[in-house]
């Protein structure tokens, strides 16, 4: 470790993790508080507030430029090295594998949006929401990105969880519907087979209730199985995500007949961010996201008239 990284460890280096946190809110231009204004709200010494902003200097994660009488002003800084400094790790996300447009959409608006705040994030990719709030639950990941179904789920299921943000009706899926392996079929009837994931909240509730009644045998498979097994024929059908566009080339669907799973569909659609409530650091950057903003980045990239990246 470099003498000037161990300043961090002095006391003017733990003042500056604070003041870090603090400059962090404002952008390159802007001034910045005074130093009686630090002194103030963080109850430091003058003295403690200027080697701390010394030391910032030294690390290189700021540039400061005096004005005389109109105060001192942020020339450069260096957002990254603050987040170290502040001891604000990037955030984490989890969220299904981006195989249809509509999430690759949703994981570029995410990311770009929060860059645009100066929130370093990273994004996972996993299948099932229920492996995701297990993960979510260990630490593994700071947040999960899932539909409302699942997350009402895991909200009932699980003390501690609470969801976030809300992106509205289509922000997850367009709809689910049911597919067949023969175009003979049109509705899900007695002595079917029936391929279904218990990993996949959306997926498994669904068709529990599209089958509500009905004499089926009910045949385990992860999602993204469920396709080849259709195809194969050992199962007769399934419920799948009607944004997958070679699902539609290659079998007949129909919509659900159950009210109940019409219902459940519904909140399917919709995109959410689930998070543990004791976490106010992780709620309180979810929460700046404009909706807006990810949803407009979403649409551009579904269109095809932005290249997806994350």
């Amino acid at each position: 470790m470099s003498r000037i990284w161990e300043s961090l460890y002095s006391k003017n280096g733990l003042a500056a993790r604070y003041i870090a946190k603090e400059l962090l809110d404002l952008e390159e231009g802007q001034r910045i508080p005074r130093v009686s204004d630090f002194t103030e709200k963080l109850e430091l010494g003058r003295g403690t507030v200027q080697g701390a902003l010394k030391v910032l200097e030294d690390l290189h994660a700021i540039q400061l430029e005096s004005r005389g009488h109109l105060g001192t002003f942020l020339r450069k800084r260096d957002v990254n090295l603050l987040y170290e400094i502040a001891g604000i790790g990037p955030i984490v996300g989890v969220m299904p594998l981006p195989y249809s447009r509509r999430y690759e959409g949703l994981a570029t608006g995410l990311i770009e949006e929060l860059q645009s705040l100066n929130i370093k994030v990273g994004l996972a990719y996993m299948r099932g929401a229920v492996p995701r709030i297990e993960a979510l639950k260990s630490r593994r990941y700071d947040f999960s990105i899932m539909s409302l179904l699942a997350a009402e789920e895991a909200v009932r299921r699980f003390e501690g969880l609470e969801i976030v943000r809300d992106f509205g009706e289509e922000s997850y899926v367009t709809s689910h519907k049911i597919f067949f392996s023969n175009e003979q079929f049109n509705s899900i009837k007695d002595g079917m087979r029936v391929g279904i994931d218990y990993s996949s909240v959306d997926q498994a509730e669904i068709t529990l209730r599209e089958c509500k009644g009905k004499h089926v045998e009910f045949i385990e498979a992860g999602y993204m199985q469920l396709f080849s097994m259709l195809k194969e024929g050992t199962i007769d059908a399934a419920v799948w995500n009607a944004d997958e566009e070679n699902t539609f080339r290659t079998f007949p669907s129909s919509d659900f007949t159950s009210k109940e799973a019409n219902e459940l569909a519904a909140k399917a659609t919709t995109a959410v961010v689930i998070v543990e409530s004791m976490r106010n650091e992780i709620k309180e950057r979810i929460q700046s996201i404009n909706i807006k903003n990810v949803m407009r980045i979403q649409r551009l990239v579904i269109e095809g008239k932005k290249y997806p990246h994350y």
